[in-house]
């Protein structure tokens, strides 16, 4: 009977490379992930601080822009972080739990993300087709079920995906790149806004046809597409919103308004 020359094992701990090739540079690489980062989080805080606190704000389209401000900030923090970490202090360990931890929310908050994204657009689908009804259709019992239903579909698509990958051997090495197990993550790409998933397409596609790319550039490309849509969507659905902006003015700014007026206000 022949024996294979695969040595399986359970490890307690991945060894974290960073990003092969461009080492020397880790340090460049994590100043405008960084900046990206700290955009990300304060942008879609005071998205939320402005719509909790603003009463005029308190209906169905500003809940959601507030659950996808949550989802955005929990995205990129899980794993933003910890890319910082081994850029600055070279903590290249991570636990076996922690990653696949790690694995479990990025995947949920993109799962999760697609569902907010079209609840969003059921908002304004209501007021333009049956506006006399939109009060009667659009009730908070039905946005609380709706938001009920989002985070159960996103538990539910991962939750036994992670539960097998947990139970998997692993077998050769236990040094993966740092955010390689990213790059399925954008199975269901979630954007109305093409453009910001962009990087997520090209990473699926060249994987899938064999395109000969160096790999640095799928792991640049599985950083950005982590928290370069956090940092654009309070700009979309934000700043974009004549309310929030007045919002933001009225909170922050003690002004009457500062920007300008949009479709979506």
């Amino acid at each position: 009977m022949s024996h294979s020359n695969v040595t399986i094992f359970h490890s307690a701990v991945f060894v974290l490379l960073g990003v092969p090739g461009l080492e020397a540079h880790h340090i460049w690489l994590s100043i405008p992930l960084c900046l990206i980062y700290i955009t990300a989080v304060l942008g879609n805080s005071i998205l939320i601080v402005v719509i909790v606190m603003e009463r005029n704000l308190h209906e169905p389209t500003y809940f959601f822009f507030s659950v996808l401000a949550i989802t955005d900030i929990l995205l990129s923090t899980t794993t933003v972080p910890k890319a910082l970490a081994l850029f600055w202090f070279h903590a290249h360990n991570i636990a076996v739990d922690a990653c696949v931890t790690q694995v479990f929310f990025v995947h949920m908050m993109f799962v999760g993300e697609s569902a907010i994204l079209l609840a969003m657009a059921f908002d304004p689908f209501v007021a333009i087709c049956a506006p006399l009804r939109y009060t009667a259709v659009l009730t908070w019992p039905v946005v609380g079920r709706i938001a009920l239903a989002i985070i159960t579909r996103s538990f539910c698509i991962i939750f036994p995906v992670i539960f097998l990958l947990k139970r998997l051997p692993f077998c050769r090495t236990n040094i993966p790149v740092l955010t390689s197990l990213l790059t399925s993550a954008l199975v269901a790409p979630t954007s109305v806004i093409l453009m910001f998933y962009d990087p997520s397409f090209f990473t699926l596609l060249t994987h899938h046809f064999g395109c000969n790319i160096p790999q640095h550039v799928h792991i640049l490309l599985a950083n950005l597409y982590v928290v370069v849509p956090p940092m654009l969507n309070p700009i979309v659905y934000g700043v974009k919103t004549k309310q929030i902006c007045e919002g933001v003015a009225h909170r922050f700014f003690d002004i009457k308004t500062w920007c300008c007026t949009s479709p979506l206000g």
